[in-house]
């Protein structure tokens, strides 16, 4: 008789419903500003805190779900990202936004690694495709986000956002309180960090992530400005940084299913040259060529970053997965924003052709140090122990 597959809908929604909350307030930024009267480097920092929120909570609390406190970890994270939301409702002062998104970077660094952990140890056998769900879920509730922060900020004013996402936090905290967090082997681990990044495998697949998250965060940071210097309308800026989702959100599946059958190092290692070529392209090619090109990159992005997180699964003991996969996401957020900001200097200095071509660079370097220290991830993945 068929084994049946466990339910993990629920986690994948919890995972779209976190990424909701932190995307929205992209979207708010220059009207807080202007509301409020701070400048652009307050506002800076009002975005930056939630990202060093979410990367130290992903480093030092991330292990605890690997200790048995996943559940305690997804309900604090959601109360905490809840108080946060709601604070916005009231803020005013720089002092209150920025507390306000140090609480909800503290409650999606908390919440992401528990979660994760429960994807890979309930059905080790699907590691691939459930992780490649997941991030589905991830990008698309990033997505949504600034749609439906932007759409209630239009019809009921700045604060309409806030109030409906801190009531969906409660809502969800409410309806998790009865999910059976508990998965896999739970072990206290001394010095977990330091066993992970001693093991090659995890360097490897590090590596591997630093490439990919090296190309975001210069897209992240450049493609606006790239294309209305070149003279593409606002409406035009928007379309493509929203399409650029979709093949992520339909292929994501794919790629994480591609990883563990044929191994996330070799996986990797294609989707990464192609979304460097794709890179440095940028540097060179007209509007027009711009557009189909970041649709290829797109479609690479859609095996790498599932392919990114199956290889740390895959190079973390089963005691350790959420501690990995924190690590994982803490290596994301410092990559994607150092290189946002010397992108973003590179670009004024010397030009979109120094810039993309030495991302694209940077990519190929890291991408040679993961393919030498990953040589267990280059085969037919093996599957995670489970309890």
């Amino acid at each position: 008789m068929r084994e049946r597959r466990p339910n993990l809908l629920p986690f994948f929604l919890l995972t779209a419903v976190m990424s909701l909350g932190y995307g929205s307030i992209y979207t708010l930024l220059a009207e807080i500003r202007d509301r409020f009267g701070f400048e652009d480097s307050q506002v800076g920092i009002i975005a930056f805190a939630g990202l060093g929120m979410g990367f130290i909570a992903q480093v030092f609390l991330a292990r605890l779900a690997d200790r048995g406190h996943a559940a305690a970890m997804v309900r604090l994270g959601l109360l905490g990202a809840a108080i946060g939301m709601m604070w916005t409702v009231f803020a005013t002062e720089l002092w209150q936004w920025i507390a306000a998104r140090l609480l909800l970077g503290l409650g999606s660094g908390t919440v992401g690694p528990a979660v994760r952990r429960v994807v890979i140890a309930r059905d080790p056998a699907n590691v691939g495709a459930n992780l490649g769900r997941q991030a589905s879920f991830d990008v698309g509730g990033f997505v949504l986000g600034p749609l439906l922060a932007a759409g209630l900020a239009e019809l009921f004013g700045l604060r309409a956002p806030f109030a409906v996402l801190a009531v969906i936090y409660l809502a969800v905290l409410v309806s998790v309180w009865r999910f059976d967090l508990h998965a896999g082997i739970e072990a206290n681990t001394p010095r977990v960090l330091r066993l992970l990044l001693a093991s090659p495998p995890m360097q490897a697949a590090l590596c591997a992530s630093v490439a990919f998250y090296t190309t975001i965060g210069m897209f992240e940071a450049l493609w606006s400005l790239l294309l209305e210097d070149m003279g593409a309308e606002t409406w035009l800026v928007g379309l493509t940084l929203s399409l650029f989702t979709v093949p992520m959100v339909i292929l994501a599946p794919i790629g994480g299913r591609a990883a563990q059958r044929r191994g996330p190092m070799r996986v990797v290692t294609w989707s990464i040259l192609a979304a460097a070529a794709c890179t440095f392209s940028y540097g060179f090619l007209p509007l027009w060529a711009l557009l189909g090109v970041s649709a290829l990159h797109a479609v690479a992005d859609s095996f790498t970053l599932p392919g990114n997180q199956v290889a740390v699964a895959l190079s973390t003991p089963p005691e350790q997965i959420a501690a990995g996969q924190g690590l994982l996401g803490a290596v994301g957020l410092a990559v994607a924003g150092v290189t946002a900001l010397i992108g973003g200097a590179v670009y004024d200095s010397s030009g979109r052709e120094a810039v993309f071509a030495g991302t694209a660079a940077v990519m190929l370097v890291f991408l040679a140090l993961a393919r030498v220290r990953g040589g267990s991830l280059m085969g037919v993945a093996a599957v995670p122990a489970a309890a």
